[in-house]
Order: C-alpha cells, then sequence, then structure tokens
C-alpha cells in the first residue's frame, strides 16, 4: 500500500464542463449544490516504502484506466462500501521536485464527487477536516523490474532484494505495464510517503502451469496480497496435482535407490547395504541412473570373466576337432 491524499476540496469552483463530465456517470442530471468534489493524489513516480514505484509511462497508463473507477473503504469490495467516483484524471509534474533517486517528480491527480445526502455527510466532515485524507489503490501491473539488473520478477529470476544497496545502486522495482486499475479506497494507514497503492499483480486464472508459476512469485514477495476465490481455487487444485507428482517421484526414486542397493550386492560384495544406502542417499534421479548403468556393466563384466570347467564329452568329437582340456 502507498500513500495517496486528498488535496483539496473543489465543488464551489466546479466548472460547466466538469459537471458535465460528472453527470455522463448520474441517472439524472445533479447540480452542484447536490454534489461534493474533491481532487485526491493516487500515486507518483517516488521510491516507496515498499521499495517499489511506479514509471512515469505507467502513471500515463494509470491516467485513462482510473477514470470511472468507484472509491470504497478499506479495499472492502462491497457494494454498499461505495462512497465516490473518479470523473477526472492527469498526470502532472510538480515544478522543482525531485524522486529519491534524482529524478523529475511526476503525480497523478484525480477529480472525484459524492452526492451530499445524510449517509455521506460524516465522510464528508472528515474530508474537510482532515480526519479522513490517506488514498490507495488497487490495480495490476504486469511488469516490476529490478532497479539492479533490469529483470522481470514476475518472469525471471532476480536474486537483488528490495531495500538493499548493491554497490552504490538501491534495490527497488519499477511497476509498469499496467494492465487494470481496480479501485481506490480511503485507508488509515498507508505505507508509501506522498503517493499510495496496494500492488495487485495480473493474476490469470488459467490450468497451465505457467500461470501458477506466476501466482506462486507474485506470493513470494513478501507482502500481503489477496486472491480471489476463483485464483485461489486454482492454486489449490495446482498445489494438490503437485502433491500427487511429488508422490509418484518418490516412488521413482525408491525404486531407483532399490535397484542400486541389489546391484551393489551382485557386484560390490564387499561392501555393505548399510554403507551403501548412505553413499546413494543425497543422490538425484540422474545420479541413481548414472550408478545403475554402471553397476549393471561391472556385473555384467564379472559374469563374463568367471573361469568355467569342462568336462570330457562321453561322445565322439566331430572329425577334425581336437579334445582339450583346461
Amino acid at each position: 500500500m502507498k500513500k495517496g491524499e486528498i488535496i483539496k476540496s473543489v465543488s464551489a469552483e466546479l466548472p460547466e464542463e466538469e459537471l458535465l463530465l460528472i453527470n455522463k456517470y448520474t441517472r439524472r442530471p445533479f447540480s452542484r449544490e447536490e454534489l461534493y468534489t474533491f481532487s485526491v493524489v493516487l500515486c507518483d513516480n517516488d521510491i516507496d516504502r515498499d521499495f517499489e514505484r511506479f514509471t512515469v509511462e505507467a502513471l500515463f497508463e494509470l491516467e485513462k484506466l482510473f477514470v470511472g473507477k468507484t472509491g470504497i473503504c478499506d479495499h472492502n469490495p462491497k457494494a454498499e462500501n461505495q462512497t465516490a467516483r473518479i470523473y477526472s484524471c492527469r498526470v502532472e509534474a510538480v515544478e522543482g521536485k525531485k524522486t529519491q533517486n534524482g529524478d523529475d517528480y511526476f503525480r497523478l491527480v484525480a477529480k472525484a464527487y459524492m452526492p451530499k445526502n445524510e449517509a455521506n455527510a460524516p465522510l464528508i466532515d472528515k474530508l474537510e477536516s482532515g480526519i479522513t485524507k490517506e488514498v490507495s489503490v488497487g490495480l495490476s501491473a504486469k511488469k516490476a523490474l529490478c532497479s539492479v539488473c533490469g529483470a522481470d520478477r514476475n518472469s525471471a529470476t532476480c536474486s537483488h532484494r528490495k531495500g538493499e544497496t548493491y554497490g552504490s545502486t538501491l534495490c527497488y522495482f519499477e511497476l509498469c505495464d499496467i494492465s487494470d486499475a481496480y479501485e481506490w479506497s480511503f485507508v488509515a494507514v498507508p505505507a508509501q510517503r506522498l503517493a499510495g497503492v496496494i500492488k495487485g499483480y495480473e493474476l490469470i486464472v488459467r490450468k497451465d502451469k505457467k500461470a501458477m508459476k506466476d501466482i506462486i512469485k507474485s506470493l513470494d514477495t513478501r507482502e500481503s496480497i489477496t486472491l480471489e476465490a476463483s485464483a485461489s481455487k486454482a492454486l489449490f487444485e495446482y498445489i494438490k496435482a503437485l502433491e500427487e507428482e511429488a508422490k509418484d517421484g518418490k516412488e521413482y526414486r525408491d525404486s531407483l535407490t532399490e535397484e542400486v542397493l541389489r546391484l551393489s550386492v551382485i557386484s560390490q560384495p564387499a561392501i555393505s547395504r548399510k554403507t551403501m544406502e548412505k553413499a546413494v542417499k543425497g543422490l538425484s534421479l540422474s545420479e541413481l541412473r548414472e550408478f545403475i548403468s554402471a553397476l549393471k556393466e561391472k556385473s555384467a563384466y564379472s559374469s563374463a570373466n568367471m573361469p568355467q570347467l569342462m568336462v570330457k564329452s562321453e561322445t565322439a568329437p566331430a572329425k577334425g576337432n581336437k579334445e582339450f582340456k583346461i
């Protein structure tokens, strides 16, 4: 979660063109007097407390995606929890301000409205008094690029840890390639200093293994994330399938180990079974198969070179053959 904040109320100065934008979402025309409007910073391109940040390109993608999105409380997606709606959104540069890593500072500013009524009066009072101020947003970012090596943590292996410094480079992840913006919420304790987001990664629920691996990578972020019921069910089924595969794999490994032990009795009788069990315990499947091949070859070689005594034949030898003795 990254911090965003309400920056001002604009109802009194609401221009006609903005009133028209709002009335695109209403079932009947609303007047200025019936509406409470305000501006809010949703997110920015600075490094947050989670050591992540949006690229400026991502902010411009969000500029389009957040128009029309509903505002709720504490990311609780119940219909009755809806409080406001964004009717306008823009990326703006703050002159003279820099990000933590020295880039020009950009922020995503939205304008939202809610009807003035008895139900919304307590929230409007909190907004006006500055009690309710922080917000965060829920979205889907397809890529999270490491600032040290440039790898995408959602599709590539990266050993760098957020917040640690490698040489003179601070490790953080740049969120980019935004696919969706779900909602924005009033929250009490956001995590970012100047702009905020709850980061949701694209978890497309499919049957294939790559999709499940993407979910597992998203879980391996040491952060709290929420899975929808469909994604949770798909992940559970995938894990159950892995358990079955692991069971089959264990049986196969046990069979290879037993074959090694059997062949060692034939080709290496001087080595006890207990010693051989210890020797093969840490071997991989390919190493066990290699062991079996070598032991079979040794067993065959030993059998081929074993001396045999031949008794004298009672029948007359074929013409031209000589009797022989060993």
